[in-house]
């Protein structure tokens, strides 16, 4: 799953018109606003607490989320070349809906 999942923020962070929210306060408010298509965060982020409300905002607002190991490898993966606790995904980029969607599901079999 973490492959696919990796796969599939690769190719939205190589979309040009992607739009990716990085770090916590950043992700917070993409998901406040309703705006983040889903949410991923980092295994390896310390203090853990500092991720505490993030998945629970999500199940708030009916946003999908998921984790990569490491906040390097999260950091990678979108292209950013630094390390980060957490993305949001707000515009997936022209042609990638069904990437999202993909992955989406994916993580929704997991949850049950």
């Amino acid at each position: 799953m973490k492959t696919q999942l990796k796969n599939a923020l690769t190719t939205i962070a190589e979309t040009r018109d992607s739009k990716i929210r990085k770090g916590m306060n950043e992700v917070t408010k993409s998901i406040e606003r309703v705006l983040a298509k889903i949410v991923v965060m980092a295994e390896d982020v310390s203090p853990p607490e500092i991720l505490f409300h993030i998945p629970l905002l999500c199940e708030e607002k009916g946003i999908p989320y998921g984790y990569l190991s490491t906040k390097k490898e999260l950091g990678n993966v979108v292209r950013i070349n630094v390390s980060s606790s957490a993305i949001a995904i707000e515009n997936v980029g022209t042609g990638n809906e069904s990437v999202l969607d993909d992955v989406v599901k994916k993580l929704e079999e997991i949850k049950k």
